[in-house]
């Protein structure tokens, strides 16, 4: 029986990795080894920032793959936490009842909706504004010298 409220956490928690995926599926599905692609590249991205330093133009665009990839982890928690628990038992454990106890909501389940919506969110804005802030001032950069 897969539990709502383990698969919200596993999304929330490991979700940029897929194990929610693998919790849900088994570890015969494709998308929850596709996870990891942009959550390495975006990791490659934050690690170029530490050794080429801010002005490395790939890791604008790498770093935004790793918040999109956590962000759309806390998605799937938020969308996995909310749905009702007869669609839950109907997807996922569909040979019990349509209202058994794993598909259920209780506090535990809200407390993964809260964080994957806060962090979530922060990441998602953060990573944006890296990249639109770093691209900016890099394009100001051009300008001040085409000026002088």
């Amino acid at each position: 029986m897969k539990n709502k409220t383990m698969a919200a956490w596993l999304a929330f928690l490991g979700g940029p990795l897929g194990l929610h995926r693998f919790y849900l599926r088994g570890l015969g599905d494709l998308w929850g080894w596709l996870y990891w692609i942009p959550t390495a590249l975006g990791l490659y991205g934050v690690q170029r920032v530490q050794v080429a330093g801010l002005d490395d133009h790939w890791s604008w665009i790498l770093i935004p793959l790793l918040g999109f990839s956590m962000a759309a982890s806390a998605l799937t928690a938020i969308i996995y936490g909310l749905m009702a628990p007869e669609k839950w038992n109907t997807k996922f454990n569909p040979y019990n009842a349509a209202d058994a106890l794993p598909g259920q909501t209780n506090w535990i389940t809200v407390g993964a909706l809260v964080c994957a919506l806060l962090v979530g969110t922060g990441t998602l804005m953060a990573s944006l504004a890296f990249s639109f802030q770093r691209y900016f001032e890099y394009q100001i950069e051009l300008g001040q010298k085409l000026s002088q």
